[in-house]
């Protein structure tokens, strides 16, 4: 019985932010399940409240845009959590619906927890094998979807800025030599979002290769702040275009802004969009020009 409630509980969970549209489809970063724990892919996730736990099998959750509305950009999306839960609709279906209204593709990760009490994983090992095989999935199916594979950006929060860095710091090309078209792709993301991030993986030296980001967190959070303000030397030496926002209050998992009592923090997404548009990731014909010419 307690199986079945959770179940219940975990389909309520994923209706939940979408009520009045489709149901969202879910699938499997591994069509048989992840490399090495095929055996688990079937074993049922747990959620209650904010959360989502278990995950053994994990997948995409997609939100597409109106057609008419639809740009070619996409997000792929890591919610926080610790490593031993996820903030899926908080830090997950909340922003999807955000990119959605701007016409950009968004898919929500739903990643191994290499914290969780009792979990099988860790961080270091299922972290860049689930953060790269997202990236690729996503522009494995570009067409299928209509997306444009070089707009495709990458979006986490507090542990998810740390799935952000496994993949972003460290890209791998595809090989097309593979039998699976998936992993033919390559995983390095077009541009990345990464809102109070936590330091696991943060380079002390930035690639050049590096796409370009954008970062946001609260003075008062201090972890990230500090790890935000460490980034943007590495940025700003490697030549690597980078935006930040640090407000002066807010401290942690303030989420999209909505919940908060301070205005620069429930306005924040604005500046994302702002920082979208004029990096040319809304319109694929924009080009960016300097206000001063």
């Amino acid at each position: 019985m307690k199986t079945h409630g959770s179940l219940l509980l975990f389909a309520c969970v994923l209706a939940s932010p979408l009520l009045g549209a489709d149901p969202a489809e879910v699938i499997p970063l591994w069509a048989n399940g992840a490399p090495g724990f095929e055996s688990r892919k079937n074993e049922p996730e747990v959620a209650k409240d904010y959360w989502v736990k278990n995950i053994n099998n994990p997948s995409l959750t997609v939100f597409l845009p109106p057609k008419e509305k639809a740009n070619g950009a996409a997000v792929v999306i890591f919610p926080g959590g610790g490593f031993k839960e996820l903030v899926f609709q908080r830090e997950g279906a909340d922003p999807a619906k955000y990119f959605n209204d701007l016409g950009v593709a968004a898919f929500v990760v739903k990643y191994r927890l290499g914290r969780e009490p009792g979990s099988p994983y860790r961080v270091e090992r299922e972290g860049p094998m689930d953060g790269k095989r997202a990236m690729r999935l996503v522009r494995s199916r570009a067409a299928d979807w209509g997306l444009d594979p070089k707009r495709i950006g990458i979006m986490g929060f507090s542990a998810g800025g740390e799935m952000v860095s496994m993949v972003v710091y460290d890209p791998t090309d595809g090989d097309p030599s593979s039998a699976d078209p998936v992993e033919r792709m390559s995983s390095r993301p077009d541009f990345q979002v990464v809102i109070y991030p936590g330091p696991l993986r943060a380079p002390v030296v930035i690639p050049k290769t590096t796409p370009p980001a954008f970062f946001l967190a609260a003075v008062d959070d201090k972890g990230p702040a500090q790890t935000i303000t460490g980034l943007l030397l590495g940025y700003e030496a490697a030549g690597v275009p980078i935006e930040v926002h640090l407000y002066s209050r807010g401290g942690h998992a303030f989420n999209m802004g909505d919940r908060s009592l301070l205005a620069t923090l429930k306005k924040w997404p604005d500046r994302l969009t702002d920082w979208m548009a004029d990096n040319g990731i809304l319109d694929p014909d924009h080009v960016p020009k300097d206000e001063h010419h």
